[in-house]
């Protein structure tokens, strides 16, 4: 059967879903405001399911690719939330070798199997890439994305902004880094990485996938050139484009922006229906060309 894509959707149903997405919504809600869409004998419950991530299907590099090494890394973050856990993946072939480090941040349902894959895609490409799971104080991702979006509105942000703070310091100073790290994130994390740039000097780069914009104010303190991707249909998060733009300007801080023509708000996202494969492959090989370039400079 192939696989629908967002075009196959009302853009009014594609709306909804991703006001339940984020929290807007409840199930419940989503279901009553589906229902109208609900023809040809689909059901609310099913267009909900079809919309909702596959990730076994979307999987690009297996957890037990013998190419590389993997493992669950449980470290303090005591300006945080105490003790904290993420997901480790280098090159095996590393060995004994010094890497740069990404930072990758999830969405807003913790570190689920899409973020763990995306996570070992960045080691294929000869990056360690460390990815926190901010539900790690709740009991970390719990196997599901609606309770995981459930608990996630139960996180002390500001306790987990210090544990992403400390998850990116904490890669940064390995024995076997060569010290220079970005952080790519999605949404919630391409906010979450557009805050880092605001809070650490010595990050190197920044690629914020369609996350919400630091404050104006804040923007002097960017020192990491950014690389920034939206999508074109994505009123909420690109509502806030305009201010950030002005205030990079404005600082004469580095950045590039793409806005992806036709996607929808989660486009990289290859577990569902909105991931755009052309828009999606061309923003990861810049991401990664970007991290290439700025990771190895002196």
């Amino acid at each position: 059967m192939e696989r629908k894509r967002a075009s196959d959707y009302p853009q009014d149903l594609l709306n909804l879903f991703d006001k339940y997405v984020h929290g807007a919504i409840d199930r419940r809600g989503f279901l009553i405001g589906a229902a109208r869409f609900a023809v040809g004998g689909l059901t609310a419950a099913k267009l909900l399911e079809e919309l909702s991530p596959k990730f076994a299907e979307a999987q690009q590099v297996p957890p037990d690719d013998e190419r590389l090494v993997t493992e669950t890394l449980e470290y303090p973050s005591p300006e945080g939330s105490g003790t904290m856990k993420g997901y480790l993946a280098r090159p095996a072939s590393a060995k004994g070798k010094k890497l740069p480090g990404i930072l990758v941040i999830h969405e807003n349902r913790g570190l689920n199997p899409h973020i763990e894959d995306i996570t070992r895609r960045l080691a294929l490409d000869d990056f360690m890439a460390f990815a926190p799971d901010a539900l790690t104080p709740l009991g970390g991702y719990p196997g599901t994305e609606d309770k995981a979006r459930e608990l996630f509105q139960k996180l002390d942000q500001n306790k987990t902004r210090e544990d992403f703070v400390t998850a990116a310091n904490l890669l940064r100073k390995r024995a076997d880094s060569t010290g220079k790290i970005g952080a790519v994130g999605f949404c919630y994390g391409g906010g979450m990485v557009n805050f880092l740039a605001t809070r650490m000097p010595k990050l190197k780069a920044g690629v914020p996938f369609y996350g919400n914009q630091p404050p104006a104010a804040d923007v002097p303190k960017i020192q990491a050139p950014l690389l920034i991707h939206y999508a074109e249909t994505d009123e909420r998060v690109n509502a806030g484009w305009p201010a950030f733009e002005a205030a990079l300007k404005e600082n004469k801080k580095k950045y590039q922006v793409f806005i992806y023509p036709g996607t929808q708000h989660g486009f990289n996202n290859d577990t569902t229906p909105r991931y755009d494969a052309e828009s999606a492959k061309l923003a990861w090989s810049r991401t990664v060309d970007f991290f290439k370039e700025h990771l190895a400079r002196d």
